[in-house]
Protein backbone atom coordinates (compact mmCIF):
# COMPACT_ATOMS: atom_id res chain seq x y z
CA UNK A 1 0.00 0.00 0.00
CA UNK A 2 1.03 3.65 -0.40
CA UNK A 3 3.39 4.48 2.46
CA UNK A 4 2.49 8.19 2.60
CA UNK A 5 -1.20 7.36 2.69
CA UNK A 6 -0.53 4.81 5.45
CA UNK A 7 1.28 7.51 7.43
CA UNK A 8 -1.67 9.89 7.02
CA UNK A 9 -4.07 7.17 8.14
CA UNK A 10 -1.93 6.37 11.18
CA UNK A 11 -1.87 10.05 12.26
CA UNK A 12 -5.65 10.27 11.93
CA UNK A 13 -6.15 7.06 13.94
CA UNK A 14 -3.82 8.35 16.66
CA UNK A 15 -5.56 11.74 16.79
CA UNK A 16 -9.07 10.28 17.00
CA UNK A 17 -8.13 7.19 19.05
CA UNK A 18 -10.34 5.03 16.86
CA UNK A 19 -10.14 3.03 13.65
CA UNK A 20 -13.83 3.64 13.01
CA UNK A 21 -13.51 7.37 13.60
CA UNK A 22 -10.50 7.61 11.29
CA UNK A 23 -12.33 5.60 8.62
CA UNK A 24 -15.25 8.03 8.71
CA UNK A 25 -13.00 11.12 8.60
CA UNK A 26 -11.00 9.78 5.66
CA UNK A 27 -13.97 8.28 3.80
CA UNK A 28 -12.41 4.81 3.91
CA UNK A 29 -13.67 1.50 5.20
CA UNK A 30 -12.57 0.41 8.67
CA UNK A 31 -10.90 -2.64 7.13
CA UNK A 32 -8.76 -0.44 4.85
CA UNK A 33 -7.75 1.80 7.77
CA UNK A 34 -6.78 -1.24 9.84
CA UNK A 35 -4.74 -2.62 6.97
CA UNK A 36 -2.84 0.67 6.50
CA UNK A 37 -1.75 0.64 10.14
CA UNK A 38 -0.87 -3.07 10.02
CA UNK A 39 1.25 -2.49 6.90
CA UNK A 40 3.16 0.30 8.65
CA UNK A 41 3.84 -1.91 11.65
CA UNK A 42 4.99 -4.73 9.37
CA UNK A 43 7.33 -2.38 7.48
CA UNK A 44 8.79 -1.00 10.73
CA UNK A 45 8.87 -4.33 12.47
CA UNK A 46 7.27 -2.91 15.63
CA UNK A 47 3.85 -2.28 17.15
CA UNK A 48 2.69 1.34 16.97
CA UNK A 49 -0.69 1.00 18.74
CA UNK A 50 -1.91 -0.96 21.73
CA UNK A 51 -5.37 -2.29 20.91
CA UNK A 52 -8.01 -3.26 23.47
CA UNK A 53 -11.71 -3.73 23.12
CA UNK A 54 -12.30 -0.31 24.76
CA UNK A 55 -9.53 1.96 23.48
CA UNK A 56 -6.36 2.48 21.48
CA UNK A 57 -3.12 3.84 22.87
CA UNK A 58 0.28 4.63 21.38
CA UNK A 59 3.24 2.45 22.21
CA UNK A 60 6.53 4.20 22.97
CA UNK A 61 7.66 3.55 19.42
CA UNK A 62 4.29 4.73 18.15
CA UNK A 63 4.58 8.06 20.02
CA UNK A 64 8.08 8.68 18.61
CA UNK A 65 6.98 7.71 15.11
CA UNK A 66 3.87 9.93 15.33
CA UNK A 67 5.91 13.01 16.27
CA UNK A 68 8.30 12.61 13.34
CA UNK A 69 5.59 11.70 10.86
CA UNK A 70 3.67 14.89 11.68
CA UNK A 71 6.71 16.94 10.68
CA UNK A 72 7.24 14.94 7.49
CA UNK A 73 3.63 15.33 6.41
CA UNK A 74 3.65 19.06 7.26
CA UNK A 75 6.81 19.57 5.21
CA UNK A 76 5.34 17.62 2.32
CA UNK A 77 2.16 19.68 2.40
CA UNK A 78 4.25 22.86 2.38
CA UNK A 79 6.22 21.69 -0.67
CA UNK A 80 3.04 20.76 -2.51
CA UNK A 81 1.48 24.15 -1.76
CA UNK A 82 4.63 25.90 -2.99
CA UNK A 83 4.61 23.94 -6.25
CA UNK A 84 0.91 24.59 -6.76
CA UNK A 85 1.48 28.29 -6.12
CA UNK A 86 4.33 28.39 -8.66
CA UNK A 87 2.05 26.84 -11.24
CA UNK A 88 -0.73 29.33 -10.53
CA UNK A 89 1.27 32.49 -9.82
CA UNK A 90 4.12 33.61 -12.11
CA UNK A 91 7.29 33.34 -10.03
CA UNK A 92 10.90 32.19 -10.40
CA UNK A 93 13.51 32.27 -13.18
CA UNK A 94 12.20 32.21 -16.76
CA UNK A 95 14.84 30.89 -19.18
CA UNK A 96 14.34 32.21 -22.72
CA UNK A 97 16.41 31.46 -25.83
CA UNK A 98 16.15 33.36 -29.13
CA UNK A 99 18.20 33.96 -32.31
CA UNK A 100 20.78 36.72 -31.94
CA UNK A 101 19.49 39.33 -34.40
CA UNK A 102 15.82 38.87 -33.56
CA UNK A 103 16.64 38.97 -29.86
CA UNK A 104 18.70 42.16 -30.11
CA UNK A 105 16.18 44.04 -32.24
CA UNK A 106 12.76 42.75 -31.20
CA UNK A 107 12.84 40.90 -27.87
CA UNK A 108 13.94 43.52 -25.33
CA UNK A 109 10.65 45.52 -25.27
CA UNK A 110 8.65 42.32 -24.74
CA UNK A 111 10.84 41.17 -21.86
CA UNK A 112 10.79 44.65 -20.30
CA UNK A 113 7.00 44.91 -20.33
CA UNK A 114 6.61 41.33 -19.06
CA UNK A 115 9.06 41.92 -16.18
CA UNK A 116 7.20 45.09 -15.22
CA UNK A 117 3.92 43.19 -15.14
CA UNK A 118 5.26 40.14 -13.27
CA UNK A 119 8.00 41.39 -10.91
CA UNK A 120 8.34 37.98 -9.20
CA UNK A 121 9.65 36.45 -12.45
CA UNK A 122 13.33 36.90 -13.34
CA UNK A 123 13.87 36.63 -17.14
CA UNK A 124 17.13 34.90 -18.08
CA UNK A 125 17.72 35.49 -21.82
CA UNK A 126 20.18 33.54 -23.98
CA UNK A 127 20.85 34.55 -27.61
CA UNK A 128 22.10 31.71 -29.78
CA UNK A 129 21.92 30.70 -33.43
CA UNK A 130 22.86 27.06 -32.94
CA UNK A 131 20.39 24.22 -32.55
CA UNK A 132 19.10 24.29 -28.97
CA UNK A 133 17.55 21.34 -27.12
CA UNK A 134 15.02 23.10 -24.90
CA UNK A 135 14.46 20.10 -22.63
CA UNK A 136 18.12 19.05 -22.30
CA UNK A 137 19.35 22.58 -21.70
CA UNK A 138 16.54 23.58 -19.37
CA UNK A 139 14.98 26.42 -21.37
CA UNK A 140 11.37 27.34 -20.65
CA UNK A 141 10.64 29.14 -23.94
CA UNK A 142 12.40 29.34 -27.29
CA UNK A 143 11.77 31.63 -30.25
CA UNK A 144 12.47 30.19 -33.69
CA UNK A 145 13.00 32.25 -36.85
CA UNK A 146 12.63 30.51 -40.21
CA UNK A 147 13.15 27.14 -38.54
CA UNK A 148 10.69 24.39 -37.68
CA UNK A 149 11.02 21.99 -34.76
CA UNK A 150 9.29 18.64 -34.72
CA UNK A 151 9.46 16.72 -31.46
CA UNK A 152 6.98 14.89 -29.28
CA UNK A 153 8.42 16.71 -26.26
CA UNK A 154 8.13 20.20 -27.80
CA UNK A 155 5.07 22.32 -28.53
CA UNK A 156 5.29 25.07 -31.18
CA UNK A 157 2.98 28.00 -31.76
CA UNK A 158 3.07 30.58 -34.54
CA UNK A 159 4.04 34.02 -33.25
CA UNK A 160 4.22 36.37 -36.24
CA UNK A 161 5.56 36.76 -39.76
CA UNK A 162 8.53 38.83 -40.87
CA UNK A 163 9.51 39.87 -44.37
CA UNK A 164 12.75 40.08 -46.30
CA UNK A 165 13.31 43.58 -47.67
CA UNK A 166 15.58 44.75 -50.47
CA UNK A 167 17.21 48.01 -49.40
CA UNK A 168 20.09 50.45 -49.83
CA UNK A 169 21.09 53.91 -48.63
CA UNK A 170 19.93 57.08 -50.40
CA UNK A 171 23.59 57.96 -51.05
CA UNK A 172 24.24 54.62 -52.75
CA UNK A 173 21.13 55.00 -54.92
CA UNK A 174 22.02 58.57 -55.84
CA UNK A 175 25.42 57.45 -57.14
CA UNK A 176 24.48 54.12 -58.75
CA UNK A 177 20.80 54.26 -59.60
CA UNK A 178 17.71 52.60 -58.14
CA UNK A 179 16.75 49.04 -59.14
CA UNK A 180 13.05 48.86 -59.99
CA UNK A 181 12.84 45.20 -61.04
CA UNK A 182 14.48 42.07 -59.59
CA UNK A 183 16.56 41.73 -62.76
CA UNK A 184 18.19 45.09 -61.96
CA UNK A 185 19.89 43.49 -58.92
CA UNK A 186 22.28 41.81 -61.36
CA UNK A 187 23.77 45.26 -62.02
CA UNK A 188 24.44 45.98 -58.34
CA UNK A 189 26.81 44.54 -55.72
CA UNK A 190 24.69 42.59 -53.23
CA UNK A 191 25.26 42.03 -49.52
CA UNK A 192 24.03 38.70 -48.21
CA UNK A 193 24.73 35.57 -46.17
CA UNK A 194 27.60 33.12 -46.85
CA UNK A 195 25.29 30.37 -48.10
CA UNK A 196 24.12 32.80 -50.75
CA UNK A 197 27.63 33.72 -51.90
CA UNK A 198 28.09 32.93 -55.56
CA UNK A 199 24.52 33.77 -56.53
CA UNK A 200 21.80 31.89 -54.74
CA UNK A 201 18.54 32.11 -56.63
CA UNK A 202 16.01 34.55 -55.21
CA UNK A 203 12.33 34.07 -55.94
CA UNK A 204 10.27 37.29 -56.07
CA UNK A 205 6.49 37.45 -56.42
CA UNK A 206 5.40 40.46 -58.45
CA UNK A 207 2.59 41.83 -60.59
CA UNK A 208 3.35 39.31 -63.33
CA UNK A 209 3.99 36.31 -61.07
CA UNK A 210 7.32 34.73 -60.12
CA UNK A 211 10.64 36.31 -61.03
CA UNK A 212 13.83 34.36 -60.33
CA UNK A 213 17.23 36.06 -60.19
CA UNK A 214 20.74 35.22 -58.96
CA UNK A 215 22.27 38.41 -57.53
CA UNK A 216 26.08 38.54 -57.42
CA UNK A 217 27.49 39.01 -53.93
CA UNK A 218 30.09 41.66 -53.27
CA UNK A 219 30.25 40.86 -49.55
CA UNK A 220 28.87 37.94 -47.53
CA UNK A 221 28.41 37.72 -43.77
CA UNK A 222 26.59 35.19 -41.63
CA UNK A 223 25.31 37.96 -39.35
CA UNK A 224 22.41 40.09 -40.54
CA UNK A 225 23.44 42.99 -38.31
CA UNK A 226 26.84 43.04 -40.02
CA UNK A 227 25.12 43.12 -43.43
CA UNK A 228 23.03 46.04 -42.18
CA UNK A 229 26.20 47.89 -41.20
CA UNK A 230 27.68 47.28 -44.67
CA UNK A 231 24.48 48.59 -46.26
CA UNK A 232 24.56 51.72 -44.08
CA UNK A 233 28.14 52.30 -45.30
CA UNK A 234 26.82 52.58 -48.90
CA UNK A 235 28.50 49.31 -49.92
CA UNK A 236 25.65 47.87 -51.97
CA UNK A 237 22.11 46.51 -52.00
CA UNK A 238 21.12 44.29 -49.06
CA UNK A 239 18.25 41.87 -48.50
CA UNK A 240 17.45 42.03 -44.79
CA UNK A 241 14.62 41.01 -42.44
CA UNK A 242 11.98 43.62 -41.69
CA UNK A 243 12.42 43.37 -37.91
CA UNK A 244 16.07 44.40 -38.31
CA UNK A 245 15.76 47.51 -40.47
CA UNK A 246 12.40 49.02 -39.50
CA UNK A 247 13.91 52.05 -37.76
CA UNK A 248 16.40 52.56 -40.60
CA UNK A 249 13.56 52.67 -43.11
CA UNK A 250 11.53 54.99 -40.91
CA UNK A 251 14.41 57.43 -40.47
CA UNK A 252 15.45 57.32 -44.12
CA UNK A 253 18.87 55.80 -43.48
CA UNK A 254 17.80 52.93 -45.74
CA UNK A 255 15.32 52.94 -48.62
CA UNK A 256 13.10 49.98 -49.39
CA UNK A 257 13.39 48.87 -53.02
CA UNK A 258 11.32 46.76 -55.42
CA UNK A 259 8.12 47.80 -53.71
CA UNK A 260 5.95 45.87 -56.20
CA UNK A 261 7.74 42.61 -55.43
CA UNK A 262 7.86 40.37 -52.37
CA UNK A 263 10.16 37.62 -51.18
CA UNK A 264 8.87 34.59 -49.20
CA UNK A 265 7.85 35.48 -45.62
CA UNK A 266 9.80 34.53 -42.50
CA UNK A 267 7.78 32.48 -40.03
CA UNK A 268 8.53 33.24 -36.38
CA UNK A 269 7.33 30.67 -33.84
CA UNK A 270 7.36 30.00 -30.10
CA UNK A 271 8.58 26.63 -28.81
CA UNK A 272 8.29 25.27 -25.29
CA UNK A 273 8.55 21.87 -23.58
CA UNK A 274 5.34 19.89 -23.62
CA UNK A 275 4.03 19.60 -20.07
CA UNK A 276 0.75 18.48 -18.58
CA UNK A 277 0.81 21.37 -16.11
CA UNK A 278 2.52 24.36 -17.70
CA UNK A 279 4.08 26.69 -15.08
CA UNK A 280 2.37 30.07 -14.78
CA UNK A 281 5.58 31.92 -15.68
CA UNK A 282 5.74 30.08 -19.02
CA UNK A 283 2.04 30.33 -19.76
CA UNK A 284 1.89 34.07 -19.03
CA UNK A 285 5.06 34.83 -21.02
CA UNK A 286 3.73 32.98 -24.08
CA UNK A 287 0.45 34.90 -23.85
CA UNK A 288 2.43 38.14 -23.45
CA UNK A 289 4.51 37.38 -26.54
CA UNK A 290 1.45 36.61 -28.65
CA UNK A 291 -0.30 39.77 -27.46
CA UNK A 292 2.77 41.91 -28.22
CA UNK A 293 3.16 40.62 -31.77
CA UNK A 294 -0.50 40.37 -32.72
CA UNK A 295 -1.72 42.57 -35.63
CA UNK A 296 -1.69 46.16 -34.48
CA UNK A 297 1.20 45.61 -32.09
CA UNK A 298 4.74 44.24 -32.04
CA UNK A 299 6.31 44.05 -35.50
CA UNK A 300 3.20 45.46 -37.13
CA UNK A 301 2.83 48.14 -34.48
CA UNK A 302 6.37 49.29 -35.19
CA UNK A 303 5.59 49.45 -38.88
CA UNK A 304 2.65 51.76 -38.32
CA UNK A 305 4.79 54.01 -36.17
CA UNK A 306 7.40 54.03 -38.89
CA UNK A 307 4.79 54.94 -41.47
CA UNK A 308 3.61 57.86 -39.35
CA UNK A 309 7.19 59.07 -38.92
CA UNK A 310 7.94 58.82 -42.63
CA UNK A 311 4.71 60.62 -43.54
CA UNK A 312 5.58 63.50 -41.20
CA UNK A 313 8.97 64.30 -42.75
CA UNK A 314 10.29 64.91 -46.28
CA UNK A 315 11.58 61.73 -47.88
CA UNK A 316 14.25 61.28 -50.50
CA UNK A 317 11.81 59.90 -53.02
CA UNK A 318 8.16 58.96 -53.34
CA UNK A 319 6.07 57.09 -50.75
CA UNK A 320 3.82 54.40 -52.15
CA UNK A 321 0.12 54.63 -51.16
CA UNK A 322 0.10 50.86 -50.64
CA UNK A 323 2.76 51.03 -47.94
CA UNK A 324 0.40 51.24 -44.99
CA UNK A 325 -1.21 47.95 -45.95
CA UNK A 326 2.07 46.03 -46.03
CA UNK A 327 2.71 44.22 -42.73
CA UNK A 328 6.39 45.04 -42.36
CA UNK A 329 8.29 46.76 -39.62
CA UNK A 330 8.53 49.88 -41.75
CA UNK A 331 6.14 50.95 -44.44
CA UNK A 332 8.29 53.63 -46.04
CA UNK A 333 9.18 53.27 -49.70
CA UNK A 334 11.22 55.35 -52.08
CA UNK A 335 11.49 55.32 -55.84
CA UNK A 336 13.92 57.06 -58.12
CA UNK A 337 13.96 56.92 -61.85
CA UNK A 338 17.67 57.60 -62.18
CA UNK A 339 19.41 55.13 -64.52
CA UNK A 340 22.13 52.90 -63.15
CA UNK A 341 25.63 54.31 -63.34
CA UNK A 342 28.99 52.69 -62.75
CA UNK A 343 29.22 50.22 -59.89
CA UNK A 344 31.25 50.96 -56.76
CA UNK A 345 34.49 49.07 -56.36
CA UNK A 346 33.71 46.94 -53.36
CA UNK A 347 36.17 44.15 -52.50
CA UNK A 348 34.68 40.70 -52.22
CA UNK A 349 34.92 39.48 -48.64
CA UNK A 350 33.40 37.07 -46.19
CA UNK A 351 32.87 37.98 -42.55
CA UNK A 352 32.24 35.29 -39.92
CA UNK A 353 29.88 36.25 -37.12
CA UNK A 354 27.16 34.05 -35.67
CA UNK A 355 23.62 34.97 -36.62
CA UNK A 356 20.41 33.94 -38.30
CA UNK A 357 17.61 35.85 -39.97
Amino acid sequence: MNQLQSMRVFVKVADLGSFVGAAGALDLSTAVVTRHVADLEARLGTRLLNRTTRRLSLTESGATYLERVRHILADLEGVEQMVVARNHEPVGTLRIVAPVVFGLHSLAPVVQSYAARYPDVVPDVTLADRHVDLVEEGFDVGILVARHMRSASIVTRRLTTGYMTVCATPAYLERHGTPTRPEDLLKHPCLSRPSEQGGEERVFIGPDGEVRVRPVNAIAANNAEMLRQFALLDMGVAILPSYLIGRDLASGRLVRLLDDYRLPPIEITIAYPSRLHLPAKVRTFIDHLVDHFQPGSGLTRDSRSAARVSAARPAAGLTSPGDLARPELSEESHEAGEPARRLPRVPRARVAASSQF
